[in-house]
């Protein structure tokens, strides 16, 4: 299932790599919640890691992220898993189309389908 969250990027931690090879680097975005601000801590890794390179502190995104949740010797942990950043002015991000559809100006009178 996947979520989004917009907010701004308070710091992004450099990319840590484990013995086994997993790689994972984690970001701390800011999201206006009412009076109180949330600092939400997400994790990207192995190749999505990447995605933060390009990016600086204070820059306003967008994250979709996944949840997950695991346990480990009886006790129960939930990180939230980036997959995919926009930027505020990323031009990248495909253009929502809206549908078209045939107005009755399409047809002339001997088009009627039926």
């Amino acid at each position: 299932m996947a979520y989004e969250l917009t907010g701004k990027i308070k710091l992004i931690q450099e990319p840590k790599t484990f013995d086994s090879g997993f790689t994972k680097r984690e970001m701390v975005v800011i999201v206006e919640d009412g009076k109180y601000p949330q600092e939400i801590n997400l994790e990207f890794v192995q190749d999505k890691a990447a995605l933060l390179d390009a990016l600086e502190p204070e820059q306003e995104i967008t994250v979709s992220f996944d949840i997950r949740g695991r346990e480990y010797n009886g006790r129960y942990y939930n990180n939230l898993q980036g997959w995919k950043v926009v930027t505020g002015g990323d031009e990248t991000a495909p253009p929502a189309e809206e549908p078209s559809f045939p107005t009755p100006s399409d047809f002339e009178d001997d088009d009627i389908p039926f």
